[in-house]
């Protein structure tokens, strides 16, 4: 008989931020992001060149100067947030769950997390990585991170990794009721779905049989051969995302930003798309950041800011931004139900 007192742990882990927004903070948190393989995917040397003797030291003071814009009283918003998520799902999913916060990069780590969840009685625990959609450099880089502290202890409990939740019913519903007071106060003209940019190698990389083209027509249909495509996914998370909403096919797109570098990364670009929408017409547009669950610097700054006064400049006339999840009450019973489903069955087998 199994012994009634055993928990499950969930780990939710988000991507990370500095600790302050000091250059000095700044730079550790770049270097340790940029030096993970799996998101900057060329050899080491060349990695560790292009990182320590160029980006961190020439991009950390500008990348600093942003950061204290977005710095709030309580700090970075992706960490409160997600400490306030913490705390709601503790509370919503009670004594027979652990909930605990980790970042893939700084503080809290994944291994103060899982260290934590350890010191509990647990028959099971939950990685449950917070990016709607799947991509390499983020849920799988936290599954990677994950495995290689777990595979080290002499006890491993059971696990389950969550690799995306974007086209879940449930979560559609969620981010309808975020977006809803934006549509009841204003009529825009169009909408931009804004997603985090990734580099074109990584998803073909990621291709079962040669089957990604990087083309509208193949990523506009989702399905078992391009399931862990990130761009069909994003294309699929939009499609979802309009229909629930009531937009009309010719009033939406699907965007990246974010890019970094020379090497070519999936498209269209946002900011490139965007400059072109006043010469059509469209005046008044409203944006999401479907792939980022909190605010941070690509949504507040870069989407929020940057980009309204990179469409305003172009002769746009009104840019709202939908914001993030954060600890919306809505948010938060969408993940608790959709974990607390996850665990049963877990417990089912």
């Amino acid at each position: 008989m199994k012994n009634k007192l055993q928990k499950t742990g969930i780990l939710l882990v988000n991507l990370g931020t500095p600790d302050s927004f000091r250059v000095k903070d700044v730079r550790i948190y770049l270097r340790e992001f940029l030096m993970d393989k799996r998101v900057i995917d060329i050899p080491f040397v060349s990695r560790w060149a292009l990182v320590n003797l160029i980006i961190a030291p020439f991009r950390a003071p500008k990348s600093a100067a942003v950061y204290k814009k977005l710095w709030r009283d309580r700090g970075s918003p992706l960490l409160f947030y997600g400490n306030d998520l913490k705390d709601a799902l503790q509370e919503r999913l009670g004594d027979s769950v652990v909930v605990e916060l980790a970042m893939r990069y700084q503080n809290p780590s994944i291994k103060e997390g899982l260290s934590k969840l350890a010191s509990h009685n647990l028959s099971r625990i939950v990685i449950a990585p917070l990016f709607p959609q799947y991509a390499s450099a983020t849920s799988g880089s936290i599954m990677d991170k994950c495995m290689e502290i777990i595979r080290k202890r002499q006890v491993i409990p059971e696990l389950l990794f969550i690799d995306k939740f974007f086209d879940h019913p449930e979560f559609i519903k969620t981010l309808t009721a975020i977006a809803a007071p934006y549509l009841e106060k204003e009529d825009y003209d169009f909408f931009v779905f804004s997603y985090h940019g990734v580099p074109e190698r990584q998803i073909m990389k990621a291709s079962r049989d040669n089957y990604c083209r990087l083309d509208d027509a193949c990523c506009a249909v989702y399905g078992e051969k391009n399931e862990f495509c990130y761009r069909a996914q994003c294309y699929e998370n939009t499609k979802l995302l309009a229909s629930a909403l009531g937009i009309p096919a010719g009033r939406y797109a699907t965007t990246f930003q974010s890019r970094l570098g020379n090497d070519p990364w999936i498209q269209p670009y946002t900011d490139d798309f965007l400059k072109q929408l006043p010469a059509k017409g469209y005046k008044k547009v409203l944006a999401f950041s479907p792939s980022f669950v909190a605010d941070c610097l690509e949504t507040t700054i870069e989407v929020g800011e940057e980009f309204k006064h990179m469409f305003l400049e172009a002769g746009g006339e009104k840019w709202d931004f939908v914001e993030s999840l954060n600890a919306h009450p809505a948010w938060v019973e969408f993940l608790a139900n959709f974990l607390a489903g996850k665990i049963e069955g877990l417990k089912a087998n």
